[in-house]
Formats: structure tokens, sequence, C-alpha cells
């Protein structure tokens, strides 16, 4: 039987040369593993994906008085918008709505500009960073060139009507969310109503789609003589064309827009 002066020999001579506990353990009896650090918990297990572990989540804040646009915003909306029956007052509900986020990045709420009583508005999607400042529709280098083309038939911002689908700005002037355009269409409609102008011109495939219900792009819309139908039952005369933020970008295709503009002053010259 082998002695401890041989046992404590044999541990000098592998170099073992300090005790880790005050009482000896015999570790191939341990049935149980050791607590894992706090290191070793945090790593993933071998065979488990790291997306499949539990995510935290963070808790996401909103303005106050923010709400989350959903089928009871359109709902309001479209309460408030058929409630109006001058355009002050359509104004003063859509200031006063709080159903659309995108009014909480917004610097200021874009409504219209222009004269009401016209016989010619004009509408595209939603307002950019110079509207946004000035809390006025097409003010920006698009807005430049529409009131070049407007001179050329011989209106001004005087004679006709200016507005947007949406009121508010999308952050980054990024494209508006079908919810959101669903959010402001009460409001976009009734204020045709209000206006009842002779002609409507839609600017751009998005306002287009939106007030005429028509998924064609606007290559195959502009040019044609549409009808726009208003929730009351009247009908207004419609010409789709192009955005002038697109002309800019394509100016080849200004002689388009240029004729469907002409279109528009003829039908305005002989209502007949």
């Amino acid at each position: 039987m082998t002695n401890l002066r041989e046992i404590l020999e044999f541990y000098r001579d592998a170099g073992v040369d300090a005790a880790l506990a005050d009482t000896p353990f015999d570790r191939l009896s341990e049935e149980t593993a050791p607590a894992p650090t706090k290191a070793s918990a945090d790593r993933p297990k071998l065979g488990v994906r790291p997306d499949s572990a539990p995510k935290r989540t963070m808790p996401i804040s909103k303005p106050a008085g923010m709400t989350v646009p959903d089928e009871g915003q359109v709902a309001l909306a479209r309460e408030l918008a058929s409630g109006a029956q001058s355009l002050d007052e359509l104004r003063e509900h859509l200031s006063a709505f709080d159903g659309c986020n995108l009014k909480f990045t917004a610097k200021n709420l874009v409504f219209a500009e222009g004269n009401p009583e016209g016989p010619l508005m004009v509408i595209g999607e939603a307002p950019g960073r110079d509207e946004d400042i000035e809390g006025l529709p097409f003010v920006g280098r698009s807005g430049q060139l529409l009131d070049r083309i407007l001179a050329a038939i011989g209106m001004d911002r005087a004679s006709v009507y200016v507005a947007n689908v949406i009121p508010w700005r999308p952050p980054g002037n990024r494209t508006p969310t079908p919810q959101e355009t669903e959010i402001c269409r009460p409001f976009i409609e009734r204020q045709i109503e209000l206006a009842s102008p002779k002609v409507v011109m839609t600017l751009g495939g998005p306002a287009t789609k939106v007030l005429l219900k028509s998924p064609e792009g606007i290559m195959r819309q502009r040019g044609h003589w549409k009808t726009y139908s208003c929730p009351g039952g009247a009908e207004i005369a419609a010409m789709p064309t192009l955005h002038p933020a697109y002309l800019l970008r394509n100016p080849a295709h200004k002689r388009l827009a240029w004729r469907d503009f002409l279109e528009v002053k003829v039908r305005l010259d002989n209502p007949d």
C-alpha cells in the first residue's frame, strides 16, 4: 500500500506546490457540474441558434398625445371631415386631429394655398422640406416649376387652388404608408368637395391612384380625362399628369406635362 510520503513525493515531482482547499475533494466521484459563470451563461449554447434565444425588447417612446394609426383613426377622420361645412372649419378639424403619426414629426400643417374659388385645383402627394418649413404647398423647386407652367397657360396662385393628399411632411421625405394615406384621405376628399373646382389635376402617380382609385401607372393615365367622384356624389373632371419633381429629374418629359396643361386650359376656356 502506498504510504503518505510516496504520495507527497509524487505530487512534488509533478509540480504541485500549493493546495486548493483545506480538505481534499474527490472530483472523480463528482456527479453535478459546477454552476456556470456569468460569462459562460451569456454565451450561446452549442446547437442553439442565437436568434432563437429570448430577445430583449426596448420600450419605444413616442411624443405625448401621439396615437397609433388604426381603423378607429380612419373612422374618426371621416367623421371630422364630413362634419366640416367650410374650408376654414376643415382646416381647424385637421389641425386638431392627432390620429396621424406624421403630425408629430412635421413642423407645420400644409393645408393649401391659392384661390379656393378658382376653376382649377392642383393636388400633389405630400409636402417636402421647404413646404414643411413654410407651411405652404409647392414652394420649393418643384413649386417654382409648377408656377412657370401655370403662368404659361395664363394662370397663377391667385387663380388656382393648390393642395396635397397628405398635409404633413413624412420624415426624410419618405413615401407615406398606405395606412397614413387612408387616414388623410377623408380630409382631401372633403377639401375637394368644399372647393368644388371645375377641373382637378392630380400630380404624379401616388396622388392619382389615391384620388382616382386606379392601379395603373401615371404614364398610362396622364393625358386622359378622368372623372373624380366626390363622397357626396358630385363629379368633377380630372386630368392626371406628371409631378413637377419628376420633371426636374426627367426634363425630356416636360413636353408631356405641357400637353396635359394645355388640355386643361382648353377645357376651362370651353366648359361646354
